[in-house]
Order: structure tokens, then sequence, then C-alpha cells
């Protein structure tokens, strides 16, 4: 089965993280989120991917290249002019006109529903599209889906007030297409919205449009706070994902070469990356996940936090409930409840002179917090 990864957009919700950094590859436990969403996909089937790309491309493609490092054949659409979810799909059509059926997913949707459901449910229903629902207490940040007892959608409600939602099943940007859909996205290479045109025009014309309720978790990180909070729940296992590294004791996992030091302690869950180094009488508090080749120094303290690669904690600093991105420094501060973004770092003296900075971080953005 063939499928589509929506993340041609630039993750402005996610700023500062992505000024210079694709949000696919923003990290959840240390690894990309769009890495998660792959190998979810994977396990219900899917074999050929394509992701449309638009904000600092490159990346994004060095990092995957074809996929097959993670077994699966991955194509690039690349978008100059975002062509909006079904407009990027239209741009590629003839990949899908030899499957009768295909997935669409949104690349900043974090889940471990049983996709295969769902495509069982389409085609049991003959549907031309069928939309995975999840249920939510607050349906004001969703879009709310009515379905009949028979699962065909009604009606949609777009960000309702909790006492006007009709539902509270919302959508969840999983989305099962038949091919016959390609014929109802007009005008290849113009912009077209699959909640705005697309799904109001199936309504109208009363063509088989279906939602599915499905259990099991489901996030959208496309801004800081749900970022924060998918990252804590892949920590505490709320969400079925891969962990790197190794689970040296319940609740904590290290990767290769960390260095801890016996008096440091450590409170789960926790994931400690690539080659970094806990200096004595450091202290780590979960849900906390340290990236590679990162420093927290003598006394430092790591409370709830999200601490990309490279970056450095001086003796007696203090991060708590924050993400820091790549290269940060930060010097006897005490930061709590705060982001900041990428931020110069040195770490020669600690790695035997192996620093594997990514070369795109430019100098213009780095910075110490004293």
């Amino acid at each position: 089965m063939k499928a589509m990864i929506l993340a041609a957009g630039e993750g402005t919700r996610l700023y500062p993280l992505t000024f210079s950094l694709p949000k696919p590859l923003a990290p959840l436990v240390n690894l990309p989120v769009m890495e998660h969403i792959i190998l979810h996909l994977k396990q219900h089937g899917v074999d050929e991917i394509v992701v449309n790309i638009s904000h600092i491309p490159e990346y994004l493609e060095s990092h995957f290249n074809d996929g097959s490092v993670l077994g699966i054949k991955i194509n690039y659409s690349y978008e100059s002019e975002l062509l909006g979810t079904a407009g990027g799909v239209k741009n590629v059509e003839e990949l899908f006109l030899d499957e009768d059926t295909f997935m669409v997913i949104g690349g900043d949707d974090m889940s471990d529903i049983n996709i295969s459901e769902i495509i069982n449910f389409h085609k049991e229903k003959k549907a031309i599209a069928t939309i995975g629902l999840s249920y939510a207490k607050d349906t004001s940040q969703y879009g709310v889906v009515v379905t009949d007892e028979n699962g065909f959608i009604q009606e949609f409600q777009e960000k309702p007030k909790k006492e006007l939602a009709k539902s509270n099943w919302v959508n969840n940007g999983i989305y099962i297409f038949d091919r016959s859909i390609l014929k109802l996205i007009p005008h290849k290479g113009k912009f077209y919205d699959f909640g705005s045109q697309l799904f109001p025009k199936l309504l109208e014309e009363k063509l088989p449009f279906c939602g599915f309720k499905t259990e099991g978790y489901w996030r959208d990180i496309g801004n800081i706070y749900q970022y924060y909070m998918c990252n804590s729940d892949c920590l505490t296992k709320k969400i079925n994902v891969n962990m790197p590294g190794k689970e040296i004791s319940p609740g904590i996992w290290v990767e290769d070469e960390v260095t801890i030091h016996e008096t440091a302690e450590i409170i789960p869950p926790v994931l400690i990356g690539k080659k970094s180094v806990i200096g004595k009488n450091a202290l780590i508090i979960g849900p906390t996940s340290i990236g590679k080749f990162c420093l927290v120094e003598d006394g430092a303290r790591v409370e709830q936090s999200i601490m990309w690669a490279y970056s450095h904690l001086k003796p007696h600093a203090l991060l708590k409930k924050s993400i820091i991105g790549h290269e940060c420094i930060i010097n006897g501060a005490l930061i709590e409840t705060a982001l900041g973004s990428r931020m110069n770092g040195v770490f020669k003296d600690y790695f035997n002179n192996e620093r594997m900075i990514p070369k795109h971080l430019s100098v213009k953005q780095k910075m110490i917090i004293e």
C-alpha cells in the first residue's frame, strides 16, 4: 500500500525550534517525528510513501534519503508554493493511479492507532473517503465530525465550543481514499484543501464518505505545548513508540557510549542520547529526554525537560519544564518553563575532539544564556 505524508508546512507553530529545522525532523525521544510516523505506517502494510516538502527540503531529503535504512521507499514532492492538503496529493497523483486504495496522513499527527481497522472499514463501506476519528473531551481546538449510526459523515463543525459541539469525535488526520477521489481534486498545481473544499464537496454530492471511530493514542503536535506533552507521553508509555538505546533499569533508556557519574541521580522516565555525559551529583528528573552529545555538568539539574542534541548545562544550572534546541549553553542559570532556540555550544574538550555539529547551524542563530 502507498501513503502520503503531508510535511510541506513551515512549522510556524513550533517556532523558534523550527526556524532552521523542518518540523518532521523535530526529535521526539531523540528520533525525528517523521521516523515515528513512517515506522507506524510500515506496521500496517505501507511499503512506499511520498512526502511533500517545502521548508528547508534538503535537510529532510538528506536525512531520510530513499528510505532504505527504514525499509521503505520514499519519494519527495517539492512545492515552491504550498498547494494545500488536497492540492499536494493531486500533484503526485501518478503515484496512486495503480492503487485501489491509498492513505494520506499529517506529518505532525502522532498515534499508535490501528490503521488497518480504518482501511478494512473503508473497504467494507465501499467509501470514496474515510476519516479516522478520535474522541476529545474538549472539541474547541479540533474539527468535529458528525456521523450516522452506520459511520457515514453527516456534518462538520470547525472548532466548536464544548457546549455547542454535536459530537466528541474529531478528525485525527488519517485519511483513506479510493483512487477515484483524485478526479474530484481540480487543477493540478493549484491550491486545494481537504477540510474547506474537498470534504464539503463530498457531502454536497452525497458521495459515500465515512468516519471511523478509533481507539488508541493520537496527538497533533503542531504547537509547542502539544510537542512537549507528546514527548512526555512517549517516555511514560502512553503511546507505543520505538525507544532508542537500551533500558538499563525500569524507565531509564541510554544510547551508545553514555557516561553517567556514579553520584548522579536519575529519576525515571529518562532517555539519555548517544555520547552524552552526566556529571557528578547531577540530578535528572523525568519525564526528560536528553539528546546526543549533551553535557550535564556537576551539580546541574534537568527536570521534566527536553534537551536537543549538542546542548550543555554548566555546573549547578537548572533546567525545569523547558525545551532547549540544538547547541544550547546554560551557564549556571535557572531556566523554568521556557523555550530556547538553537544556541552556541563547544564540546571538543568533552567528546575526544569529535564535534559533529550539523552544518546547517548558522552563527547568527547562536546565543548563550548566562
